[in-house]
């Protein structure tokens, strides 16, 4: 019925993630070339470029007098969802560690999500980097988590919605389609034996 349709489609899926993967890494070589070289978790700068990054730095106190009063006032709300962000990031973890085994889902790598490399930025002084660690950890927490959730709808019912839907994760224009019956269960393992691959 819509066989070749979605063959159609996944050649076009195909071809558009390994696009993506050939941008991703071009670009990334690009930037490591002109601005700075990685090495393990560490990012190096440039000589010049350090220098010119301390120049820029504001120091605290200036920072404290030139930020905006409002960004001061909502602070403690901000950092209080922490602690509902830390309560997600050890359930999610859990459920991950204790039932992924059980399904044969390749774990989510955890380092792929969460990455903590602006505190090797010199322009910013140690405020702005408490923000941005935070940031780094909230934002690669929700797609640690959205990658886990993915995978556990892939499991579970890989089925596109009826309703147009903002927001959808990688995997889901692999899904089935809404109404579509024919060897539904087939198709259903076949995603099943997908997700034991590392990915």
């Amino acid at each position: 019925m819509l066989a070749p349709m979605n063959a159609r489609i996944d050649q076009i899926l195909s071809q558009m993630a390994a696009l993506e993967a050939e941008l991703r890494t071009a670009v990334h070589d690009q930037e490591s070339r002109m601005f700075f070289q990685i090495k393990g978790k560490r990012v190096e700068f440039e000589r010049s470029v350090r220098q010119a990054h301390q120049k820029l730095k504001k120091n605290f106190f200036r920072w404290l007098v030139t930020n905006r009063p409002q960004n001061l006032i909502t602070g403690p709300l901000i950092y209080g969802m922490v602690i509902p962000l830390l309560m997600l990031d050890a359930c999610v973890s859990f459920y991950q560690w204790a039932c992924f085994p059980i399904y044969g889902i390749a774990k989510v790598r955890r380092a792929d999500y969460l990455v903590f490399d602006r505190r090797h930025l010199g322009y910013l002084n140690f405020i702005e980097k408490f923000h941005c660690t935070y940031c780094e950890y909230g934002n690669g927490l929700m797609g640690y988590m959205a990658e886990i959730l993915a995978r556990t709808e892939q499991y579970f019912c890989p089925i596109k919605h009826a309703h147009k839907i903002l927001g959808t994760h990688a995997r889901y224009q692999r899904f089935l389609e809404y109404g579509d019956a024919e060897d539904y269960e087939a198709r259903l393992e076949a995603h099943r034996v997908a997700l034991r691959k590392a990915e």
